[in-house]
């Protein structure tokens, strides 16, 4: 971090990956804490010698640098204060600004064999991550997953206890057995009895250390019964929607999920998944009499490897469902699990680190999904032939990994005239980095520079000060701040622009997009309208850096009183960040049913969105009986946030 780049964090305040502390008593003890949060997180700073007054942040120095600097060393090293020395010699600096010293840590993400990075020696209380701008313990649930990809020992590879070949669906494995011998007649393994051919695969293993042998996990999540595989991984849900109408009313237009009528194995789920995924795709593709592909396009290639890296990368001991949803115009698939490899590794290639090799080796035994760590650079390579960008984020909040493979055409003629109209007579001037800045904001709603970086060879600081001339320019607008700052289109060009998961807003509206003039100018008016109503509501919020968490909260349930929102709305009304929004106010309102869910069965649905849930007679907060519990749980979360600067 340079001078120039400190200063302007320093006016700018604390977020996602920067934290001020004064160190006037020495170093601060609470900066452990940030240490564990950052390195578990996605890396960050900590700068001593900056203190917090009630008109943001100041350089206050600190006294001995020196001295600082060596008893951060000295507990950096105490395994039993730090379970991992996550920095190195070139993680320090030291600043002066006129007469003060300022201390610079900057704290790398901790790699899966590293995390979970904890203090005290305590693994289950001393385990943090990075929310915003504050630090919190991590669950026991979240320090189980980071423990289990910690381990080299592959996921899939455990014996359970109790199961044996009972709990394997007999007519998933002979339909296995048949189409491995169509693709490879000669294969030895085929001559083996089923119990023979399982162990090869890896469903069957013996513990040489202790004798014991059994049913592996990988061998009961690709052919198991239902009952048996809920017995051995009570929180497994498979999830495949298509959401393809205009109704926001809608909430699928088909689904598979557990419920009974199948037996939901991972072979039976890819096989029902897959033809409805490539089923009317405008490319051409057939199957053979073996149902195996035959002539096949780099689309329906790529859509098998983000099918197939969905189910062997995905950390089945999560709470956390897998959800694959078709849209109109493109294709998530969401896994619980955070990424094994960097995202710049997963995007050169070359790189493979999934959690579950049994169940690899058993999709490649059918000709899915490879070794060599290239699926994603075959879904890259696909999706660029056809002018789409495809894009994948680690969902940090979730521990959750999602994969966006949206179908719209780079820059078609209907695209590039919006674009004109942001832009002005500066269009044609743009430069390769500038036009794929302004396309990935138009397919994607929302991008942050990281995401540039995975099409530009530019270094990420010319990228950023793009970004941010296009801010100045009035070409886009800015939420969020440091590693989290969003960019998205200006406003003026936002009622026209489609992303891969259309809000609720753009739902309403496209169903009489296509109307008469007049019919369009109405619903234009009402939605003026609406927007004036609710900036009316929310100006008592809007209009200050700082307001109280009871009116804060108050805002939130007259604004939700009629109507469902979106988190990304609330933030857009009320001058606040989306994050914020969710974690200090929604989340504890959710709980303490203040709030109620559009899609109560799917928490993490693209769409959701709150509406008000109070008693009969109680319009206020302050005159519910659990309002003190909720202003409490809300204002121990952490300082209520400034707003935005504009």
């Amino acid at each position: 971090m340079d001078l120039e780049t400190l200063l302007d964090r320093i006016n700018i305040g604390e977020d996602q990956d920067i934290e001020f502390k004064s160190a006037d008593g020495g170093f601060p003890k609470s900066s452990w804490e940030t240490i564990s949060a950052f390195a578990n997180t996605d890396g960050g700073y900590i700068v001593l010698g900056v203190k917090e007054t009630p008109t943001g942040f100041e350089v206050s120095g600190v006294r001995n640098p020196n001295f600082l600097i060596k008893e951060f060393w000295d507990n950096h090293n105490n395994l039993q204060k730090l379970s991992f020395s996550i920095c190195g010699n070139s993680d320090l600096q030291t600043f002066k600004i006129e007469a003060h010293n300022l201390v610079i840590i900057k704290v790398p993400r901790a790699t899966r064999t590293q995390r979970p990075v904890y203090i005290n020696n305590n693994p289950l209380t001393g385990t943090y991550k990075r929310n915003y701008e504050g630090d919190y313990r991590c669950t026991d649930a979240e320090v189980r997953q980071m423990l289990r990809d910690a381990s080299d020992s592959p996921q899939d590879i455990q014996i359970l206890e109790g199961f044996d070949l009972s709990d394997i669906d007999a007519e998933t494995f002979k339909s296995f057995r048949q189409r491995f011998s169509s693709r490879e007649p000669d294969h030895p393994w085929l001559a083996l009895d089923d119990s023979g051919l399982l162990r090869q695969l890896g469903g069957w293993s013996r513990d040489r250390s202790t004798g014991k042998e059994g049913l592996t996990i990988a061998g009961l999540l690709m052919f198991g019964r239902e009952r048996s595989i809920l017995d051995a991984l009570s929180h497994y849900q498979l999830d495949y929607q298509e959401q393809l109408s205009d109704d926001p009313e809608t909430r699928w237009t088909y689904r598979l999920t557990l419920d009974g009528k199948w037996e939901p194995n991972l072979f039976n789920f890819y096989y029902r998944v897959y033809t409805r995924v490539v089923n009317d795709l405008e490319v051409p593709f057939q199957l053979d009499k073996d149902a195996v592909r035959r002539g096949e396009t780099h689309v329906h290639e790529a859509l098998r490897e983000a099918l197939v890296n969905t189910l062997i990368h995905a950390d089945y001991q999560s709470t956390r469902p897998l959800t694959i949803t078709k849209y109109k115009n493109g294709f998530s698939f969401a896994n619980p699990g955070r990424l094994r490899i960097s995202l710049q590794q997963l995007y050169e290639g070359g790189v493979s680190d999934p959690r579950n090799p049994n169940l690899q080796k058993m999709f490649q035994m059918l000709g899915l999904g490879e070794k060599a760590g290239s699926g994603f650079r075959k879904m890259i390579r696909a999706w660029i032939e056809q002018q789409w960008f495809p894009l994948v984020s680690e969902k940090l909040e979730l521990e959750m990994t999602l994969v966006a493979l949206p179908m719209v055409s780079m820059i078609p003629e209907n695209i590039e005239t919006e674009l004109r109209e942001i832009v002005g007579d500066d269009y044609c001037e743009l430069t390769e980095l500038e036009r794929i800045i302004l396309i990935l904001a138009h397919q994607s709603g929302e991008i942050s520079n990281a995401d540039i970086q995975c099409y530009s060879r530019e270094h990420p600081r010319d990228i950023g000060e793009c970004l941010k001339q296009f801010v100045n320019n009035g070409w886009l607008e800015r939420s969020g701040r440091g590693r989290g700052t969003q960019y998205a289109l200006s406003s003026k060009g936002q009622p026209d622009l489609l992303s891969l998961i259309p809000s609720s807003v753009h739902n309403e509206s496209s169903s009489v997009h296509n109307e008469s003039s007049s019919v369009h100018n109405k619903s234009s008016s009402v939605h003026n309208d609406e927007n004036l109503f609710l900036l009316e509501i929310a100006a008592p919020v809007r209009e200050k850096q700082r307001v109280s968490p009871e009116l804060m909260i108050n805002t939130i349930l007259k604004l939700c009183s009629e109507r469902y929102l979106t988190v990304k709305r609330l933030a857009e009304v009320l001058n606040r960040r989306s994050e914020t929004i969710r974690t200090h106010f929604i989340n504890p309102m959710c709980s303490d049913k203040f709030l109620e869910l559009k899609y109560p069965n799917e928490p993490t649905h693209p769409q959701q969105a709150y509406r008000t849930l109070l008693s009969p007679g109680i319009s206020n907060i302050s005159d519910s009986p659990s309002s003190p519990q909720t202003a409490k749980k809300i204002l121990d979360t952490s300082p209520l946030p400034k707003a935005p600067e504009s």
